[in-house]
């Protein structure tokens, strides 16, 4: 019996249109994901600035605008000029269990639009009584803070915040959306 393979080709493209890489000057500092009515969502810790400059998938630069930052939460909002920009697809919560096979997309070290694939580990704090994370085993390196992390049929499960004990660690979409409906803008 043949062994059974997984294509994430259409899953990984679909992802990366909605991923956009955020710099200052001439560096990257990371990534963000294309939200509803013109915003891109990001971690706080990647904008270092209350402008800062947005390149899309198409290779476009746009001025963006702080709207809202959690660092706490490490959650950044930003709002960029254009329309018609597609937007992320977002998962249920749900979606992120334990086993779940999950890319993670982002702009690491300056390659654009790297895709990395791995498992959900544990859903929960990395310290007692801390906000709960998804931890997952997708390599992320500098460059991917605020990108995606999407579920094998496209939908955002998570922001990619950190790396620690080895796994990454993405903000749960659910936190992310009630920060967004915080700031004033509706999820979809």
């Amino acid at each position: 019996m043949a062994a059974a393979t997984l294509d994430f080709t259409d899953v990984a493209e679909a992802v990366r249109r909605v991923t956009v890489e955020i710099t200052a000057g001439a560096g990257a500092l990371g990534s963000g994901v294309l939200w509803p009515r013109g915003c891109v969502v990001t971690s706080a810790h990647v904008i270092r600035a209350p402008r800062v400059a947005v390149r899309l998938v198409d290779g476009v630069r746009v001025e963006a605008r702080l709207v809202a930052r959690d660092v706490d939460a490490d959650l950044a909002l930003l709002r960029i000029p254009g329309s018609g920009l597609p937007a992320a697809r977002l998962a249920r919560a749900a979606t992120a269990r334990v086993g779940a096979l999950v890319v993670a997309v982002g702009h690491p070290l300056g390659v654009r639009g790297a895709v990395t694939a791995g498992v959900v580990h544990a859903i929960g704090p990395i310290v007692p009584g801390g906000p709960t994370w998804i931890h997952a085993d997708v390599k992320l390196a500098p460059g991917n803070s605020g990108g995606p992390l999407a579920d094998v049929e496209g939908g955002v499960v998570g922001l990619n915040a950190m790396v620690a004990g080895g796994l990454a660690l993405a903000v749960p979409i659910a936190r992310v959306v009630d920060f967004v409906r915080a700031a004033g803008i509706a999820p979809t």
